[in-house]
Order: structure tokens, then C-alpha cells, then sequence
């Protein structure tokens, strides 16, 4: 029997009005950002969302969220409607779903000291005592890489990686159930996301916590993701386990000819063994493409030539030295006084 899914969406929908008009504005349609999708999420496990700028992808992440009101559908965290929390509910609701953004330099005040900034979630939502919210901190900065004694430290005092990673840190101190990672390797190089990527794959399997990941990096999801969901214009056109997607993509915008899902990996392909006569055939053509390149080169450089030859500053070279009355174009001397 499969366990109750930490986050299961139904039906959700998301429209934008859009509007006519400066002071009687009246609405000419909308915009379906997120049209009637259903998914879930089981504990300890990875869904990936994935497709196109503008399918829907991070409005969905805002609505698990509380960032957006959806126009109607359904989000459940734990079995609670998110929508319909308040008082201690919802603050439970802030405590067992997190969120690590896109930009680390955009999400993280550089007003506040790393220890403020990680102890956030801690002190709002649980009110815990400075002794607590101090062990805790100086605990979850070592799991995510960095010495204790850095929450002193403020956020400009980092590299873009380990800014990323006090944003994961800040994410799991108070021990969610779910995070939803919006982006989280896509503005690092790429030196640092491979760093990334296993950290949050260690520490999944560490704190046994569900990733709702939004992506657009195929190599990302792959490597992190045991779900997919691909997006467009709104609606989830195809779910599979992640090896099964990118083998055989079902439906025609995740295929080769579509949004190419299974093209963007790298291929071999088996050699072509070409016979004697074919491979004679394209080094002529090779040879006549250089030949013909070569010969716009030549006929480029002398039209350069041609061109300077009567060019503004050998004219105005001309002027200077029928002006100064001597053949080398430099000036006269003025007369010396009597």
C-alpha cells in the first residue's frame, strides 16, 4: 500500500485577467497560467517539473507556496487543504515547507548576518530560545559545507556557491517535510552545480525530506529527479519515472520532434564507414568551399586596398603638403625676425 503523498495538487488552475482600458478598465480575456493540473509527491522523493519559459512552472511553485490565490483547485500538504490554514496551522504550514530560490545574491538580505538568516524559519515560526536557534544553526551550516564560525559573516562575504548552500541550510533548520527548489543550480557556474546537486542529494537521503523541483536544466532533472512532469501552456502533458521519460518519451511535444526532451541529451551515434569514392567526393568539395573562401579573402583585401587609396586622410595628407610648400607634407618653418 503506497504512503499518503506529503503533497498532492488537484485540478489547481491559475488565471490572469486581462484588461482594457486606464480608469474603466474592463476585462478582454485571460491568461491560463496554470490550467487544471494534479500531481503528488510521496516523502522522500523528487518531482521534477520541467518545459519552456512561460508554461506555468514557477506560478505552480507560488501556489504550493501561498504566493498566488489559485482561481480554483486544490493544494494538500500533510493531508491539509494550504489554502484554508491560519493561525497555528499556518504557521505549522511555514515550518514544514521551504523554499530555496533561483538568484542566491537576490534571495538572501545582505542587512543580515548568516546566523540571523538561517535562524529565520526558527524564530518565527517556533519561537525557540537563542541557546537552541545558536546549536542548531552552527549544526545545519556543517552539513551543508561550511564552518560554524561563518554565520558571523555576512552574505557579500561568500561566493555565489556557498550562498546557495546557506540558502539550503536556512531551508532545512527547522526539518521540513517538503522544499520546493525553484531553479537552484541554473545561476551558478558550472563548476558549482555538480556541488549543489549532490548536496541536496545527500541530504535528501540524510533527512528523508520530498524536493518539488523546477527546471529547465535537462542534466539537472535527470540526475535528481525519480518523477517528471513536463509542462506546456499550462497543463501537465506527460508524467513518468525520469529514466522512462528520456527513453521513451509518449507524447508529441517531449519527442524529437517536439520540445526535444530525448534531443537535448548527447548521442552516439555508430560510425558511418563512407566507401573510396564518396570519401574522394567531399574532400574536392572541401577543397573547392576553401578555394572559394580564399578567393573573397583576396578580392576583400584588394577592395580594401582600392578604397584607401582614396581615402578622406590621403586627401587631407595632399592639402596639408601643397599648404606647407614641401613635397614631405611636413610644415614651414615660420620666417625668423629681422
Amino acid at each position: 500500500m503506497d504512503a499518503e503523498p506529503i503533497l498532492r495538487a488537484q485540478g489547481l488552475k491559475k488565471y490572469f485577467p486581462v484588461t482594457r482600458g486606464m480608469i474603466w478598465t474592463r476585462v478582454v480575456g485571460w491568461v491560463k497560467a496554470v490550467d487544471g493540473i494534479s500531481f503528488s509527491i510521496q516523502p522522500g522523493q523528487t518531482l521534477a517539473i520541467v518545459g519552456e519559459s512561460g508554461c506555468g512552472k514557477t506560478t505552480t511553485a507560488k501556489l504550493i507556496l501561498r504566493l498566488e490565490e489559485p482561481t480554483s483547485g486544490e493544494v494538500f500538504v500533510d493531508g491539509k487543504d494550504v489554502h484554508a490554514l491560519n493561525g497555528e496551522a499556518l504557521k505549522e504550514y511555514r515550518t514544514i515547507v521551504q523554499a530555496v530560490f533561483q538568484d542566491p545574491w537576490s534571495s538572501l538580505s545582505p542587512r543580515m548576518r548568516v546566523q540571523e538568516i538561517v535562524a529565520e524559519p526558527l524564530v518565527v515560526n517556533r519561537g525557540v530560545s537563542a541557546r537552541e536557534v545558536k546549536g542548531r544553526v552552527a549544526e545545519i551550516l556543517n552539513r551543508v559545507g561550511l564552518r560554524p564560525e561563518q554565520a558571523k559573516l555576512y552574505p557579500h562575504e561568500f561566493s555565489g556557491g556557498q550562498r546557495q548552500r546557506i540558502a539550503v541550510a536556512s531551508a532545512l533548520v527547522s526539518d521540513p517535510k517538503l522544499i520546493i527548489l525553484d531553479e537552484p543550480v541554473s545561476a551558478l557556474d558550472v563548476s558549482i552545480r555538480a556541488q549543489i546537486m549532490n548536496l541536496l542529494v545527500d541530504l535528501q537521503k540524510q533527512f528523508g525530506v520530498s524536493y518539488l523541483l523546477i527546471a529547465h536544466h535537462l542534466a539537472t532533472t535527470r540526475y535528481m529527479a525519480h518523477e517528471v512532469a513536463v509542462m506546456y501552456l499550462g497543463k501537465i502533458v506527460e508524467r513518468a519515472k525520469t529514466e522512462e521519460l528520456f527513453k521513451n518519451p509518449a507524447h508529441p511535444y517531449t519527442s524529437p520532434v517536439g520540445l526535444p526532451l530525448s534531443s537535448s541529451l548527447p548521442v552516439r551515434h555508430a560510425p558511418v564507414r563512407r566507401g573510396r569514392a564518396a570519401r574522394e567526393r567531399d574532400r574536392s568539395q572541401s577543397h573547392g568551399r576553401v578555394s572559394s573562401l580564399l578567393s573573397r579573402v583576396r578580392a576583400s583585401g584588394t577592395t580594401a586596398r582600392r578604397s584607401s587609396r582614396r581615402s578622406p586622410l590621403r586627401r587631407l595628407g595632399a592639402v596639408g603638403r601643397a599648404r606647407s610648400g614641401r613635397r614631405d607634407g611636413s610644415l614651414a618653418s615660420p620666417p625668423s625676425a629681422m
